[in-house]
């Protein structure tokens, strides 16, 4: 698919690079001016953003022996992407680098062609619900990239099971009511959410096969109860 320029890695170079790590690419674009891409460190501008991420319960098997101390997963992707980037001859940018932060939600509908689900996050229409963005490799030179998806399985689901699905309504009057959600996490009866994860992001029915584990899902969670 993808042939190297200028000496430069391709795409399917990349992808295996990621993969020693549990990670994945997940889209690219040739960035234009409009995209807000930033300079590189050596001041050219990028010709190819890759950007890097994780589906399913890959990258827990490599993260999980980590989770000690504050922001350990943001912690874990600096240690590890960025002496990779350095290896691929490409800068690396974060989401939580800022403010201002990069607006990687805009750039992943132009590297994936992905939608906002019901209830928010992108959804894949492999992955589902259940992936996320760690990084974005910034490359000096072009390359031949996978072309961008063009399904949204959100338009074919007609029931919608996650939006009846929270047992507290907190997606049911078309915005996401926070503090409800929150507080019912908290409490006992919110011992399923907690532990397992989103019941509304679990009755999704596209990504079945890549569904956290119950350590995984949890991590995520006591992370989204500490910033709530």
């Amino acid at each position: 698919m993808s042939q190297p320029h200028d000496g430069g890695p391709d795409f399917d170079q990349i992808r295996a690079a990621l993969g020693t790590l549990g990670l994945i690419p997940r889209g690219a674009f040739l960035p234009q001016v409009e995209d807000g891409v930033p300079t590189r460190r050596g001041g050219g501008t990028a010709a190819t953003v890759i950007l890097v991420g994780n589906a399913g319960p890959d990258l827990w098997q490599h993260f999980a022996r980590h989770t000690a101390g504050p922001h350990p997963l943001d912690e874990w992707c600096r240690r590890m992407l960025t002496p990779l980037a350095q290896s691929l001859g490409a800068d690396i940018l974060f989401p939580f680098d800022g403010p201002p932060y990069p607006p990687f939600l805009r750039w992943a509908q132009r590297a994936e062609g992905l939608s906002p689900s019901p209830i928010g996050p992108m959804i894949h229409p492999e992955f589902g619900l259940w992936h996320a963005y760690r990084g974005a490799l910034l490359f000096g030179h072009a390359m031949a990239l996978p072309p961008p998806l063009s399904v949204n399985p959100c338009d074919d689901c007609a029931d919608k099971p996650c939006l009846t699905s929270c047992p507290v309504a907190a997606f049911s009057d078309g915005a996401y009511d926070v503090p409800g959600c929150v507080g019912h996490v908290r409490q006992p009866a919110g011992r399923d959410c907690r532990e397992q994860g989103c019941r509304a992001r679990r009755a999704c029915p596209i990504g079945q096969d890549y569904h956290y584990n119950s350590s995984q899902a949890g991590f995520h969670m006591a992370a989204f109860l500490d910033n709530n």
